[in-house]
């Protein structure tokens, strides 16, 4: 027997309700800030996240899905979601028209790496991009996005907030973190030393125990920030507090991303296990420029599906249309054309095969149905349907034509 690869999952009843759940609302809270839908392919050239991603991240250099096409083009699979946004937004020449641009969407993203708990190999996210606003203020609103979404779905969290600075404070922080890390880099982990040479801020991102003791006196992002993201940053935290959210500093958070400046920020729970995280994103600035485009502010988050699954408190479900069947096979199309005009209103099940009565209603009851409504040899001879309501128990019998 053929099965599904590691860590790529079936989405099935019962969690496909819950999945499609978590993406109407998500789109809905979106819709209400201005967003519109786009989509994205899944495949893309290697080279579009070795440059925004980061050729030093895990992601690039253990957990893509890249391989040479039969056209000798070196593709993977998506394993995030910004880097095809930004390209779609310069390649479409929206850097160019200017103004505000604020998309969403929603999809399938892949990384090979060990499967756990809310953590698979392809994997679903919902995410937002806003380009064109570069104030502080487009940042908070987007976490208040996140915390509608998370309120609208009965999810409890904690938001984690940082400051990952810009181009003018980012160098004086980056020589005094690089001093630091050869004081203490023969305790570190082999990823961590490597970091050192290529890309330093990524260490503060490290998961290793050992690692993160060693950093606790680490210098921090917040304290050696230029007056504008200093400003920005203050602003946040003033706009979080004034609003009641409930969060923290956490000057450790990097998002693990190459392309993110200024403002990063994490949704966490307790209620997953050790992969907390639950949404996440912050302030790219620079990506649209590095990419190729004209310079454009841009911020975005994501959230993960798979992870807030188990977190979702589903709506309660009442009973819903009608259940169609026949106790006198020749009433089968007289059913059918029932079905089709009642379908254009509501959900319509029909059973094709004859039942007696009692069957029929056990079978309404199992999907789920308000009505259930049967034709047998005396309905069909005098020209009507049988109906009864299983929430009121009410039955009554109708012509078909009023039906």
């Amino acid at each position: 027997m053929i099965q599904a690869l590691r860590g790529m999952k079936d989405i099935i009843p019962p969690d496909n309700e819950r999945f499609v759940h978590i993406i109407e609302t998500a789109s809905a809270v979106a819709r209400r800030y201005g967003y519109d839908y786009i989509e994205t392919p899944l495949l893309e050239e290697t080279a579009l996240f070795k440059r925004s991603v980061g050729e030093s991240s895990d992601i690039v250099g253990k957990e893509m899905y890249q391989f040479i096409d039969k056209g000798g083009h070196d593709v993977c699979l998506r394993p995030e979601g910004t880097a095809g946004v930004v390209r779609m937004f310069i390649q479409n020449k929206l850097d160019k028209k200017g103004g505000l641009h604020r998309f969403f969407y929603h999809g399938p993203m892949f990384r090979y790496e060990r499967p756990q708990k809310g953590r698979l190999r392809e994997f679903h996210q919902f995410g937002c991009e806003s380009f064109g606003e570069g104030s502080v203020y487009e940042d908070f609103t987007l976490i208040l996005m996140i915390k509608d979404i998370f309120d609208a779905l009965g999810i409890g969290y904690r938001i984690l907030v940082n400051s990952l600075g810009c181009p003018e404070c980012m160098p004086g922080y980056r020589e005094r973190l690089v001093a630091h890390l050869n004081d203490i880099k023969d305790g570190l982990c082999e990823d961590c030393r490597r970091r050192i040479a290529t890309n330093p801020i990524r260490v503060l991102d490290c998961k290793v125990d050992s690692c993160q003791a060693l950093l606790a006196n680490a210098p921090v992002l917040t304290d050696n920030l230029c007056e504008t993201c200093d400003a920005d940053f203050a602003t946040l935290v003033r706009l979080l507090e004034k609003h009641g959210l409930p969060f923290e500093l956490d000057p450790k958070l990097v998002r693990g991303l190459d392309y993110y400046t200024r403002t990063a920020f994490e949704f966490v729970s307790s209620e997953i296990g050790a992969q907390s995280a639950i949404a996440g994103g912050g302030r790219y600035n620079r990506l649209v420029e590095f990419l190729g485009g004209k310079p454009t502010p841009a911020v975005g988050f994501a959230l993960g599906v798979e992870r807030i699954m188990e977190l979702v408190k589903m709506p309660e479900k009442g009973r819903e249309g009608i259940y169609l069947g026949v106790m006198e096979p020749r009433a089968l199309e007289t059913i059918l054309e029932i079905a089709h005009r009642k379908r254009q209103r509501e959900k319509v099940v029909v059973e094709y095969n004859k039942k007696s009565l009692k069957a029929h209603l056990k079978a309404a009851d199992r999907v789920g149905a308000k009505l259930c409504a049967i034709v047998g040899e005396d309905e069909m001879k005098a020209g009507q349907i049988w109906v009864k309501d299983l929430e009121s128990k009410e039955e009554r019998r109708v012509a078909i034509d009023e039906f």
